[in-house]
């Protein structure tokens, strides 16, 4: 028999992971406006994320979080070396280790399986936001915001089931 494709891990929501939404949604603002501002997303709110994300998935799971565990490197590592190759080639820092970091926390609180649906989602936006804001071709746009946006969604529809 087929199995239906999963966006989630099949893990339901726990009262713990209800409780820990509203601490995610303040770090996820504070992110944004961060990055928004200076093009950084600092460590003391992407690495908190990444161990709560984990932890809260070890308490939901009751073993060891495979999937988020997963997805925490494999969200690190497809920023970074997206990164890297963009940095080797233009000489120019365009996604920096923080987007990675962020992305990694992601994978930490939702698993590998949400990695493509939060990039592609957090990818649409910002280039939704380069359009309107296309009256300043110099302009750069901050991939933070848009990642925390769609970190957020994912994890709102998660607790919805």
């Amino acid at each position: 028999m087929d199995q239906p494709l999963l966006l989630f891990s099949p893990s339901h929501p726990t009262s713990l992971d209800i409780i820990a939404t509203p601490p995610l949604v303040a770090v996820l603002i504070w992110l944004s406006v961060k990055d928004w501002r200076s093009f950084r997303l600092p460590d003391a709110g992407t690495l908190p994320l990444i161990a709560s994300g984990v932890i809260l998935a070890v308490w939901r799971e009751g073993a060891v979080p495979v999937d988020q565990v997963i997805g925490a490197l494999a969200g690190f590592a497809f920023f970074w070396a997206i990164g890297a190759a963009y940095f080797r080639t233009r000489g120019i820092d365009a996604l920096g280790l923080g987007d990675a970091k962020l992305l990694a926390a992601a994978g930490a609180w939702l698993g590998w399986q949400a990695l493509p649906t939060i990039i592609l989602l957090s990818s649409v936006a910002g280039v939704v936001l380069a359009v309107v804001r296309r009256g300043d071709a110099s302009a750069n746009i901050p991939f933070g915001p848009t990642l925390a946006a769609a970190f957020f969604l994912h994890w709102t529809l998660f607790l919805v089931g």
